[in-house]
């Protein structure tokens, strides 16, 4: 079996009528156990209510729970959440909090060796003892996912350079990579042009954007390769790209094809966006019934 770890925060998604557990690293870890790959996740959380429910959530859920840290003098992440008419959700994201102080020990550091890939994001690095626990156990990684999530304004263009270059495999949304090529005075609006400096840039071999409705572009070792997107009614965005990235990743472990895999994660990706939370139940029979009905429907 596949292994991973996932690295960052772990918190509460408050709605205006009620709140969900999230965090991209966790929404990541939860759907890359559930397609069969032993995962962990590196976190920390406080010594309160919000922490205990999260730690139970995390072990019901089957992820050992020995790598979530606890904080006794901050308390558990929260991340207060609006979403406009289309579903599309904005995000309050509170500061300082438990998942801004993960510390290096030998127990994570051991964990990361051992594991086939490592993700993840950016949000990680808005607090410096955080940030300089990730860059220590990037050092120890065979092979690093950057979910690169901009949450502005905690990133700099500095930052991304950084741990792009740091990176095997880096995955980001159109806008995101439009972002990016442009601070590096790439100005080309062709995404493959983009994707293709990006690759050059950094030196990294594999990249994959998000287009939202209108799927993704993976490059994987110099091939290119397109899905456009599944027809479905949004009932909101949050957690979609996590599913999306956990599912290609996921497929990739196991040696399905790119194409396959693309396919496979757009369909999940888009799955996860007609539910409601981040992390909604998906069995495999449900996806692919899903893909097939929407080919049929292209032809």
């Amino acid at each position: 079996m596949p292994t991973a770890t996932c690295f960052g925060e772990v918190l509460w998604d408050v709605f205006p009528t009620h709140k969900k557990i999230g965090g991209a690293p966790l929404n990541v870890a939860l759907r890359l156990q559930s397609f069969g790959v032993k995962t962990n996740i590196i976190s920390r959380i406080g010594n309160d209510q919000d922490g205990k429910d999260l730690l139970l959530y995390i072990s019901k859920n089957g992820l050992d729970t020995s790598t979530i840290q606890q904080d006794e003098f901050h308390k558990t992440g929260c991340v207060n959440i609006t979403l406009d008419k289309n579903g599309s959700a904005s995000y309050e994201i509170e500061y300082p909090v438990a998942w801004d102080k993960i510390e290096v020990s030998d127990h994570i550091v051991k964990i990361v060796r051992s594991s086939d890939v490592f993700i993840f994001g950016s949000l990680a690095c808005r607090d410096n003892i955080t940030k300089n626990t990730l860059i220590k156990l990037l050092q120890y990684a065979k092979f690093k996912v950057f979910d690169v999530n901009l949450r502005a304004p905690f990133y700099t263009m500095d930052l991304l350079l950084d741990l792009m270059m740091k990176s095997d495999f880096i995955k980001c949304n159109d806008e995101e990579l439009n972002e990016i090529c442009t601070a590096l005075n790439f100005n080309s609006k062709s995404i493959i042009k983009q994707i293709q400096f990006l690759s050059q840039h950094t030196q990294t071999k594999q990249i994959c954007v998000t287009k939202g409705k209108d799927g993704a572009i993976l490059l994987y070792n110099d091939q290119l390769y397109v899905n456009n997107g599944y027809k479905i009614k949004v009932v909101d965005t949050v957690g979609a790209g996590d599913s999306f990235l956990a599912t290609l990743i996921s497929k990739l472990l196991y040696k399905t094809l790119p194409e396959e895999a693309l396919d496979f994660a757009c369909a999940v990706g888009a799955l996860v966006a007609s539910k409601e939370g981040a992390n909604p139940k998906l069995i495999q029979s449900e996806i692919l019934n899903f893909i097939k009905k929407s080919n049929k429907n292209r032809v």
